[in-house]
């Protein structure tokens, strides 16, 4: 008798673990980055010093007609319509320091992998992910734990536009369908859409090497949800970065209006389905920030660059109180995210070593 009941105890002990109380009305989670995108242009609007330089912008004149006002709000919401109209009036938004609200990573390398590997394993590991290399990530993430929960079992995904991301997920380890880079739809069933994605994307390869354009990104992801129906679904759009390494002010404000419109879709999508609406939340953040000191270091990101660690989070879902814009002190970090996501799902979130605290503010009690 007294064996059986330690074994009850042990049983019930480990299912704490892996699960908790689920008195949330969430039932789908997608967590969506933005590759390096400054805080600075999502709470101001286009940058002045940057606008109107002729070395970062092809038309001066053009662009400030599209993004320029007098007022950080007016600006601000030309470049985020969707952010500033939807999640500002339904959800949260933090990272605003001018406000006092920070996000910072936890991780001290202020690039890519690293922050992609805190953002969804829930820690930094600045000793073995200390570069971009496509190098299998060591770590578990959020995306394999809730994968490997029975309930959960084959309805998580993943989706990016930079070719390192089946590395981050562990797509050969976790099981984990991961479409990133130039891959295409497969399977047995694909639609003419997937199709007809495939063939496009082999016509128009993009200006860089390993990362494709975040339509594609955009439209596999979105032709999968409606197909699948998956639980939980990472989705990196990488433009930003690679425009502002290519010193191209205009692109990088277009992307960023293009992603803005991305998610209103993937929103209004969700709203319109008996699968999602009112029971899926949206996680959105960036895997660093940018320099902004001196002007040039708009550019550069990495721990040698002031600012590189400064980020932002937002969330919206029917979990989440709307407290729009964040404007009082307070410090969230990127190894926030993981934690927060499992929560939501009914799930308490264990790794090794120990993940970031959840965001409480983000559900309702």
């Amino acid at each position: 008798m007294k064996n059986t009941l330690l074994l009850i105890a042990g049983l019930a002990a480990s299912l704490g673990t892996f699960a908790q109380k689920k008195d949330l009305k969430t039932e789908n989670v997608f967590i969506i980055t933005f590759d390096g995108l400054r805080w600075q242009e999502l709470y101001g609007g286009a940058d002045a010093e940057l606008i109107g330089d002729k070395d970062y912008v092809e038309n001066v004149e053009g662009l400030k007609k599209e993004f320029w006002a007098e007022d950080a709000k007016t600006r601000r919401e030309k470049l985020f319509p969707f952010f500033w109209s939807e999640i500002a009036t339904k959800g949260q938004m933090y990272g605003n320091r001018n406000e006092g609200s920070k996000v910072n990573c936890a991780n001290g390398m202020w690039f890519s992998y690293p922050g992609y590997n805190e953002i969804l394993s829930g820690f930094a590991d600045d000793n073995r992910i200390s570069s971009n290399d496509k190098i299998p990530n060591p770590n578990k993430t959020v995306l394999e734990f809730v994968n490997n929960q029975p309930q959960y079992k084959g309805k998580v995904a993943g989706f990016g536009s930079w070719d390192v991301f089946p590395y981050i997920i562990n797509a050969e380890r976790s099981g984990i369908p991961v479409n990133a880079g130039f891959m295409k739809a497969t399977g047995s069933t694909l639609t003419d859409r997937e199709k007809f994605l495939n063939q496009l994307q082999d016509e128009i390869p993009g200006p860089w090497g390993g990362v494709r354009l975040d339509a594609f990104t955009h439209h596999f992801m979105m032709e999968y949800v409606k197909k699948n129906n998956p639980r939980l679904v990472y989705i990196s759009y990488g433009e930003t970065d690679d425009w502002a390494h290519d010193g191209e002010y205009d692109e990088y404000l277009h992307s960023a209006r293009r992603t803005d419109q991305f998610i209103k879709e993937l929103w209004q999508y969700i709203q319109s389905s008996p699968k999602y609406t009112d029971k899926t939340t949206l996680l959105i953040t960036t895997d660093h920030g940018r320099g902004t000191v001196p002007k040039d270091t708009w550019r550069s990101h990495g721990s040698q660059v002031e600012g590189g660690g400064e980020i932002w989070m937002m969330a919206i879902g029917p979990d989440t109180p709307a407290l729009g814009e964040v404007k009082q002190d307070g410090q969230l970090y990127q190894n926030q995210v993981a934690a927060t996501a499992a929560t939501l799902l009914g799930l308490k979130y264990v790794n090794t070593p120990e993940p970031g605290a959840v965001v409480g503010s983000m559900i309702t009690k």
